[in-house]
């Protein structure tokens, strides 16, 4: 009864102190919940599967801008092809112009309050002016017949009834003539638009988003079907252009595309020199120059020009034109043929811009084509504008120096790291063509990766553009020291990188600055350059002009490397965890042959003799320092010398390592929840070093700590875990052993007080 009493009660203790059960939350654990299912149009390798289809839009189009009333009118005729397996009775086309329209809901989902004070500009521009009408006036919407066609418009999206569902294969053609107002987006903002130069009544129009543009269908959600709030951008179907683009006949443009009326448009000096330029690739010629677009914008023709371009698997159209413009380009030689690098911009921008548009526009051509694949294009274009944003062949780019032409280093900087970005996006999404509208991160953050490299690029090609002090460019996004404090900051404003980007807080650092600094992380600590670059080439190519998705990426860089790298998206692209690991403790221990108490428990427990086992004594515990001072070593014990020479022959004992004397347990422990290769630098009393790094899979059994033995021939005097900072760890107060004392901010006033 007793014995039975003590079993119950035993019970009852172990039931109340029971946890409860849960689900798998180890950071290892597969990402098949998170993952779409591979299916016929998408492999679980991360490739387009058999069935893969996609849209497509063609357009013909005849664009003429109003100089004096900056007004925009449009004529265009949409064929579209519907090359999935589903009937169509409807179709959606963007209107993201309507985003600026008079009564655009857009100003009213952000949050808005009054401050202690304001300036008189905003003030009026807040109370008393009027909000910019900009969106599209549709003038009607027919068939190629002129028959009318039902439409209904919510916003920023237009659907078109269709006389009969599409079935597959089939084509529809119907015609849309619209107009609206042209903003000007130095004053009111906006991806396009004009600047004006009000000391000789003149802008400088840089156009997008101004035609009436066909969603995305696919298989993946059918019709793309998120409003354009003015922040997340464009998912386009690929198609074929041509373009009419009427402007005053003063005026020099360029866009998207082959300029099919070249002889017609140039005078014989710019055909002279354009014939120059595709063959000069050390730099630039000019086309137009300088002293020729001071006289130009003097004066204003009446009369009218017509510039005709033409493009073939393009997903948008952008063009610039302006009085104002000076012209260069230069040939640019990439493994299967040349292409040209193409600056406009205005005499604002010299000498800057003569100095060193064209030549990033190569650069970055260069890099991004090694990266993923041969750009595909026959010129890519950067366009002197107050803001960065990015078409098909076509970039606008901000960078002044002052009235003076003197600019610091800040703005050089500045300005070639734009234009290389918006270059890049030509890769990015412009023909791997990610949906930007639900995620940012696709193009933004594989852009700004690549960016980095190829900003790296940059500066070791043209020296000459850095500045005395820098040995490297000095980019502000990528390394990973420089994602730290957003990483580190307030959890109530950082959202995982997997969020569409309306919803994101922070979105410079989660759109841009976190992905490109977790493939940084990814190519240089986790892969190593050979793997990653292999497969994120594979990604490219698999998926230039075609639509992916975020599980398309992760599942190729996977394929192409054999790395499960399941761990590595879900800690940093759908959680916010951040890096912080640390030393917890280290331990020492001298090794004997002296039986202590532990150790004959030990040998009791297992039925072994004691004096045949090998003691190890921790720091501090009797017996210690006599073993330290003796420095005896494995090979000096007598049982492990009878070990040897009854176990190994002559040759398997001259084979064997040289005898460790030091002993140490480490015990890492990571306070942040993400999972990061344990990189830990050693270094022996002797002066020299020793770098092991841990994979990330040491953690997979203890999230929270995980205990290393270290045996060694030499003493250990530090040790520090990720030396170079490779991991974005927000807190590096815990890196070191022994523990480095840092002066607080009080300290060093005082310390350079004294100085």
């Amino acid at each position: 009864m007793l014995f039975t009493s003590f079993s119950i009660y035993a019970q009852d203790e172990i039931k109340s102190e029971r946890q409860q059960g849960h689900t798998n939350q180890n950071k290892f654990k597969q990402l098949y919940d998170e993952f779409a299912t591979p299916n016929m149009f998408r492999t679980g390798s991360g490739a387009p599967g058999p069935a893969y289809y996609q849209q497509q839009a063609d357009y013909k189009m005849d664009i003429e801008i109003d100089d004096v009333n900056a007004k925009l009118y449009g004529d265009e005729i949409i064929t579209y092809t519907n090359n999935s397996p589903d009937e169509l009775s409807y179709l959606w086309v963007q209107l993201d112009q309507n985003m600026r329209a008079k009564d655009s809901k857009t100003p009213l989902i952000n949050s808005s309050g009054i401050g202690p004070a304001t300036t008189s500009s905003r003030a009026v521009k807040s109370y008393l002016k009027d909000s910019f009408d900009g969106g599209f006036n549709i003038e009607h919407v027919k068939d190629t017949k002129g028959k009318d066609l039902p439409y209904m418009i919510n916003r920023t999206m237009m659907r078109v009834e269709l006389p009969k569902a599409m079935k597959t294969g089939e084509q529809f053609s119907f015609n849309i003539k619209w107009w609206y107002n042209i903003n000007d987006h130095v004053k009111d903002g906006g991806r396009s638009g004009y600047e004006y130069f009000e000391e000789n009544d003149n802008r400088i129009y840089v156009m997008a988003q101004f035609y009436p543009r066909m969603a995305v269908y696919n298989d993946v959600e059918g019709w793309q079907n998120s409003q354009f709030w003015g922040r997340d951008e464009f998912a386009l179907p690929f198609g074929n252009f041509d373009v009419n683009i009427t402007v005053p006949a003063d005026h020099i443009l360029d866009g998207t595309g082959y300029l099919v009326n070249r002889e017609e448009v140039f005078t014989k000096a710019m055909m002279k020199r354009y014939k120059k330029a595709k063959k000069s690739y050390d730099k630039p010629v000019m086309i137009v120059t300088q002293a020729e677009a001071e006289v130009t914008e003097k004066s204003k023709s009446k009369d009218k020009k017509t510039w005709k371009l033409s493009a073939q698997m393009v997903r948008d159209f952008g063009f610039a034109t302006s009085r104002k413009f000076l012209w260069d380009m230069m040939a640019v030689k990439l493994d299967t043929k040349d292409v040209m690098a193409v600056s406009l911009y205005s005499k604002e921008g010299n000498p800057l811009w003569e100095q060193w548009s064209t030549k990033s526009v190569a650069s970055t051509l260069k890099t991004y084509s090694r990266m993923t694949f041969d750009y595909p294009y026959h010129k890519a274009i950067s366009v002197h504008a107050p803001m960065g944003m990015e078409y098909p062949m076509i970039c606008y780019n901000f960078g002044r120096p002052d009235k003076d032409g003197n600019y610091s280093d800040r703005t050089k900087y500045g300005m070639i790291s734009v234009i290389i970005h918006e270059v890049g996006h030509n890769f990015f999404p412009m023909i791997v063509n990610s949906d930007e509208r639900q995620w940012t991160w696709m193009d933004e953050g594989l852009n700004t990766f690549s960016q980095y490299v190829a900003e790296q690029d940059f500066a070791e090609w043209y020296p000459d553009a850095l500045s005395p002090n820098d040995k490297t460019y000095p980019s502000r996004r990528g390394p990973a020291k420089n994602i730290v404090r957003y990483m580190g900051g307030n959890q109530d404003y950082i959202a995982p990188i997997m969020t569409k980007g309306l919803n994101t807080y922070q979105f410079g650092n989660n759109a841009y600055g976190k992905p490109a600094t977790a493939l940084n992380i990814l190519r240089e600590t986790v892969m190593g350059r050979e793997l990653f670059d292999y497969s994120f080439k594979e990604y490219a190519n698999r998926w230039k002009f075609k639509h992916p998705t975020p599980e398309d990426f992760f599942r190729t860089m996977e394929d192409a490397s054999a790395v499960d790298l399941d761990w590595f998206w879900r800690g940093w692209f759908y959680t916010t965890d951040y890096t912080d690991i640390g030393i917890k403790e280290v331990k020492k221990f001298a090794v004997t042959n002296n039986p202590n108490e532990n150790g004959k428990k030990l040998a009791e427990r297992y039925n072994m003799n004691p004096n045949s086992l090998v003691y190890f004594i921790e720091e501090g515990a009797e017996g210690y320092d006599d073993a330290m001072k003796a420095k005896t070593s494995i090979e000096d014990l007598p049982t492990v010398k009878e070990y040897i020479m009854d176990n190994f022959t002559p040759e398997e004992q001259k084979a064997l390592k040289k005898a460790p004397k030091y002993f140490y347990q480490v015990t890492f422990d990571k306070p942040g929840g993400l999972v990061m290769p344990l990189i830990v630098e050693y270094t022996y009393g002797d002066g020299t070093k020793e770098r092991i790094t841990y994979p990330a899979q040491v953690w997979r059994l203890n999230d929270k700590e995980v205990s290393k033995a270290i045996a060694s021939e030499k003493e250990i005097v530090s040790i520090v875990v990720d030396p170079d900072l490779e991991t974005a760890d927000v807190d590096t107060s815990n890196n070191s052993w022994p523990k480095e004392v840092k002066a607080s901010d009080f300290d060093k006033f005082k310390n350079k007080s004294k100085d």
